[in-house]
C-alpha cells in the first residue's frame, strides 16, 4: 500500500478546507487535501454567491455581522478576480415591519457596516427592475463572489507551494494509535487504489459531512442539516444584490451572478441520513417565485434555467436547537483532544462562504499550536493567484492579437491575471468551445492541466462551460474530445463521462420543466439521443 508522509491532512475540498490548505502551505506546513468528489462540489458550490456586507445578520447576530464586514473588506482586496462589487440594497414594502428598518440602520452602524437610507426614486435608478411599491430603501456594501473560482484559486496557490491534492478520493478510515490520530486511509474512487496518508494532525473540514467523519472515530458531533433551495433565471435580471428588509426568511435575497440571477433561499430541516439525496421540492419552487415577484415584479414569467439545493453545515453546541435559522452562522472550531480525548483531530464547521478565510485562519492557528509552531497568518493581505494586480486592469487587445475583446474579457473575468497563461494568439487556442460563456480551447486545456479537473462536471466548475442557456447541449460534446487527447481516456469512458454530465445538468432542470425550459430540454434530448445516440450503459436500443 502506498503511504504518504505529511504534517496535516485536511478532509474536505469546500471553501473552508481549501482555505485551510492554502493557509498551511503559506505558513510552511506540509499538507494534503482529500475530497471525496470534486472541489466545491458540496455546500460551497450550492449557495447564492453573495459576498455579505453583514447587514443580513446585523439585527439578530451582531457577532456574525462584524465577521462579515471584516472579511468583506479583506476579500475585495485579495480575491478581486472572484468578486463583482455590485453593491446591495435592502428594500421594505408595505407589509414589512417598519420597526425592522430602523433596527437595521442602528445595528449596521454598531457593527461598522456602511448603511445609508435613500429615496425610492434613487433606489429605482440604481435598480430599474425593482418593485416600484417599495416604501424604504437602504444601500449596503454587498457584492457577489464566485465560489468555484474562489476554491480553485486557493487550491492552486497551495499546490504551487508544494501541497498535494486528491480529489474523487474518499477517506475510508481515520487511523489512530496509542498517542492519538496517525493519519487517514483513502481510496481513489476513479481507480480503486487504496493508500495511506500519515500525518500528525487531521483537520475535519467536511462541512455537514463532518458528523460522519467524527462518527467513524467513535466521537459524536451533532449537525443540524438545513436544506436551502434556489432558482436561477436565464439572464441577469438585476444589477445589484436586492435584499428584503425584514427578519431573514425564505426567498429574500435576489443576487446577480455572472450572466444570470438567483433567488434564494429556503430553509427546511431534513434528516441527517438524507443529506446526500436532498432535492428541490415543488412547494419550494412556488415559494421562491413568489418571493422573487415581491422584489422584482413579473420576473416569474422569465425563463427559469435550473433549480438546486444545498445543505447548510449548521452546528450547535447547545442542546435542543432544531430550527436552522435559529442557529448562529458563527464559526465552531472543536479540538477533539480537549473535548473527547482524541489527540490530533480537529473539526471546523458553521460559518459561511463569506467567512471562510477567517475560519481557515482560526483552524490553522490551532494546527500550529498542535505542531508547536508560531507562524503568523498572512492570508488577510496575500492575494490569490489571479488577483495579484491591484484592481481589475483590463488586458489590452494588442497583447492577444486576433482574439476578440469579448473572449479576452470573459477569460480575464474568470482567471484574473492568469489570462496571460491561458490565451495565445493562434487559431487552435482561441477557438470557442462554449459560446454561451465564451470558453476557449485554451481555457479548457489550462483547466485540465492545472486545476484538478477529472471530468466535464469538474471542468464546468472551473470555467463555467455548460452553465449558459443551453446547459451544455453542444459544448459538452466538444469538451469531451479534450479529455481523450489530454487525459488519454478511451472513447467508451468519454461517452460515459458525457452521459454523467448530462444527468448532472438534468437534476437541476427537472424541477422547473415547463415553458421555454421544456422546449429547450426537448431540443437537447434530440441532440444527445436522436443525433449522436448518447445513452446510459443500462439502456437498450428499445429504451432509447
Amino acid at each position: 500500500m502506498k503511504s504518504i508522509e505529511t504534517d496535516v491532512v485536511i478532509i474536505g475540498g469546500g471553501v473552508t478546507g481549501a482555505g485551510t490548505f492554502r493557509d498551511c502551505l503559506i505558513r510552511g506546513i506540509p499538507a494534503v487535501l482529500v475530497e471525496k468528489n470534486d472541489l466545491a462540489s458540496g455546500t460551497t458550490g450550492r449557495n447564492h454567491g453573495l459576498l455579505h456586507s453583514g447587514a443580513r445578520y446585523a439585527v439578530k447576530d451582531s457577532a456574525s455581522a462584524v465577521e462579515c464586514i471584516g472579511e468583506n473588506r479583506i476579500l475585495k482586496k485579495i480575491a478581486r478576480h472572484c468578486i463583482e462589487d455590485t453593491g446591495g440594497l435592502f428594500v421594505a414594502l408595505d407589509d414589512d415591519d417598519p420597526a425592522y428598518s430602523d433596527k437595521l440602520i442602528v445595528s449596521c452602524r454598531s457593527a461598522g457596516i456602511a448603511c445609508r437610507e435613500i429615496t425610492r426614486q434613487e433606489a429605482l435608478q440604481i435598480e430599474p427592475n425593482l418593485n416600484p411599491q417599495i416604501v424604504r430603501a437602504f444601500t449596503v456594501p454587498d457584492a457577489t463572489i464566485d465560489p468555484f473560482r474562489l476554491v480553485s484559486a486557493n487550491v492552486l496557490d497551495a499546490r504551487e507551494r508544494g501541497g498535494q491534492v486528491y480529489t474523487h478520493t474518499r477517506v475510508c478510515r481515520i487511523m489512530t494509535g496509542p498517542e492519538g490520530v496517525t493519519g487517514v486511509q483513502c481510496q481513489n474512487r476513479l481507480t480503486g487504489e487504496i493508500f495511506e496518508i500519515r500525518a500528525r494532525v487531521v483537520a475535519n473540514a467536511s462541512g455537514v459531512w463532518g458528523e460522519k467523519v467524527c462518527r467513524a472515530t467513535g466521537i459524536e458531533m451533532k449537525m443540524f442539516p438545513s436544506k436551502g433551495s434556489l432558482i436561477i433565471f436565464d439572464y441577469r435580471v438585476n444589477r445589484v444584490v436586492v435584499n428584503a428588509c425584514r427578519m431573514p426568511a425564505d426567498a429574500d435575497i435576489f443576487v446577480p451572478g455572472d450572466t444570470v440571477s438567483l433567488i434564494g433561499t429556503t430553509s427546511r430541516k431534513i434528516a441527517y441520513e438524507d443529506i446526500d439525496t436532498a432535492e428541490v421540492e415543488e412547494e419550494e419552487i412556488a415559494v421562491l417565485l413568489e418571493g422573487a415577484e415581491r422584489l422584482v415584479p413579473n420576473v416569474s414569467k422569465t425563463r427559469l434555467l435550473r433549480a438546486y439545493c444545498g445543505v447548510r453545515p449548521l452546528i450547535s453546541l447547545e442542546k435542543g436547537t432544531v430550527d436552522g435559522r435559529a442557529i448562529s452562522r458563527g464559526i465552531v472550531l472543536v479540538d477533539h483532544e480537549d473535548r473527547d480525548g482524541l489527540k490530533g483531530l480537529i473539526s471546523v464547521a458553521g460559518g459561511k462562504l463569506m467567512t471562510y478565510r477567517l475560519m481557515a485562519e482560526k483552524t490553522t492557528d490551532l494546527i500550529c499550536h498542535k505542531l508547536d509552531r508560531t507562524d503568523p497568518c498572512t492570508t488577510n493581505s496575500l492575494p490569490l493567484p489571479g488577483s495579484e494586480t491591484k484592481g481589475r486592469v483590463p488586458a489590452r487587445r494588442n497583447q492577444f492579437k486576433g482574439i476578440s475583446a469579448s473572449v479576452i474579457g470573459s477569460t480575464q473575468y474568470r482567471h484574473g491575471e492568469r489570462v496571460h497563461q491561458i490565451l495565445k494568439s493562434d487559431r487552435k487556442n482561441d477557438g470557442l468551445i462554449c459560446e454561451c460563456e465564451m470558453v476557449t480551447a485554451g481555457e479548457v486545456e489550462y483547466a485540465l492541466q492545472h486545476l484538478n479537473v477529472e471530468d466535464i462536471v469538474d471542468l464546468r466548475r472551473r470555467t463555467r462551460l455548460g452553465m449558459g442557456p443551453c446547459q451544455g447541449t453542444l459544448c459538452a460534446c466538444r469538451a469531451t474530445s479534450f479529455f481523450i487527447d489530454l487525459k488519454k481516456i478511451s472513447g467508451e469512458k468519454a461517452n460515459q463521462m458525457l452521459v454523467d454530465f448530462i444527468e448532472e445538468r438534468w437534476k437541476g432542470i427537472k424541477p422547473i420543466l415547463w415553458g421555454d425550459a421544456l422546449r429547450e430540454t426537448e431540443f437537447s434530448y434530440w441532440i444527445h439521443q436522436g443525433l449522436i445516440s448518447t445513452k446510459k450503459k443500462s439502456e437498450t436500443p428499445d429504451e432509447v
